[in-house]
């Protein structure tokens, strides 16, 4: 192991300052170019989360299984039923098909009689649940 004097260790310690002094990570001025469309994409997001909350309206479970037996019962649902919407929601172990956001109890039951004509499974979630 090389020794370094003391006069040896000041120039080496000056030239390592000097040279740091000069760096410069990054620039501060960002240019960020952004489709208009993004935040009509972004907002229409928005939208749709607020209305899956299962919280304040009835649902209708209309299957419980596998993914892609979900995917398939949800889009067979929307091309029966076009002015009711649905969504699929993993809860372990199964992927469940919810349709519906009904604000009362009576509307969701006349839906819900419609409903069990074509699927075999189905069910009324309260709102909470």
């Amino acid at each position: 192991m090389r020794i370094l004097t003391p006069s040896k260790k000041v120039l080496l310690t000056l030239s390592m300052f000097a040279l740091a002094y000069n760096i410069h990570a990054q620039d501060q001025n960002l240019t960020l170019n952004q489709d208009p469309k993004f935040e009509q994409l972004l907002n229409d997001k928005r939208k749709i989360n607020t209305s899956i909350s299962t919280n304040d309206t009835y649902r209708i479970q209309i299957f419980s299984g596998k993914s892609e037996e979900a995917k398939k019962t949800l889009a067979d649902f929307k091309r029966e039923y076009t002015n009711i919407d649905g969504t699929i929601i993993f809860n372990t172990p199964n992927y469940k098909v919810m349709v519906g956001n009904f604000k009362t109890r009576i509307e969701a039951e006349k839906n819900l009689a419609e409903i069990k004509n074509r699927y075999k499974s189905v069910f009324l979630i309260k709102p909470g649940r």
